[in-house]
């Protein structure tokens, strides 16, 4: 994997990320530049390892990985790693705060900085997606107005290579085995998931084939 080919250097993507932040929150805790600076490496090289992984030329061009801070995508994965770091590395929680909710507010994006995304994930389109407290395992994919979430307090657990496709949703005490892949606005609710599954409907109506192939957007 050859380095970052970014539409912005470091510096600036510092500032920018910055101004959006203090003008989004003008409260007396301005966001400084220099705490900021302090972490991006960090959230840099996490995203590209994330998109070394995806089999997209606008994220890996065969040489490079590509980052676009216009690309939303991209730029709703960046403050995912930044909100996180910033909680990891001891920015404060008004920092880390700020980064979630900005994500929120710019592609309705609602991935709290204490949630623990995998190393190797990809957002699609994901407004209105709300990623909780479960348990993520590598090459997860997930598209617009998923959720995952918790039934009486308990979080599920999905394996590698699951994807959620559009309106599905993972609540409760399910495992989800590797790769599975929830069917368009279909519920798993308190069900396990067997390994190579696709699952379709709901609780009160669903069907399970099989599922042998991971997603075509991976580079394996």
């Amino acid at each position: 994997m050859g380095p970052l080919r970014s539409s912005l250097t470091e510096s600036v993507l510092c500032r920018y990320v910055t101004g959006q932040l203090n003008q989004f929150f003008p409260d007396e805790q301005p966001v400084r530049t220099d705490a900021l600076q302090a972490i991006l490496p960090d959230s840099l090289a996490r995203l590209a390892h994330c998109f070394s992984h995806v089999r997209n030329k606008y994220f890996f061009d065969g040489t490079h990985v590509v980052f676009n801070h216009l690309h939303g995508d991209q730029y709703a994965m960046l403050l995912y790693w930044l909100s996180h770091d910033a909680h990891r590395l001891g920015l404060g929680e008004a920092t880390a705060s700020k980064l979630f909710l900005l994500n929120k507010a710019l592609h309705g994006v609602d991935a709290f900085y204490e949630v623990e995304l995998p190393s190797v994930f990809l957002f699609v389109h994901p407004l209105g997606t709300v990623l909780g407290r479960g348990r993520y395992q590598d090459h997860l994919l997930v598209y617009q107005r998923c959720g995952v979430g918790s039934n009486h307090d308990i979080y599920p657990s999905l394996g590698r290579h699951v994807t959620l496709h559009p309106g599905s949703s993972v609540l409760g005490q399910c495992e989800v085995g590797e790769h599975c892949s929830l069917a368009t606005e279909s519920l798993l609710l308190d069900k396990d998931l067997p390994a190579g599954s696709l699952y379709i409907g709901n609780p009160a109506s669903h069907r399970i084939k099989p599922r042998s192939q991971p997603a075509a957007i991976w580079r394996l």
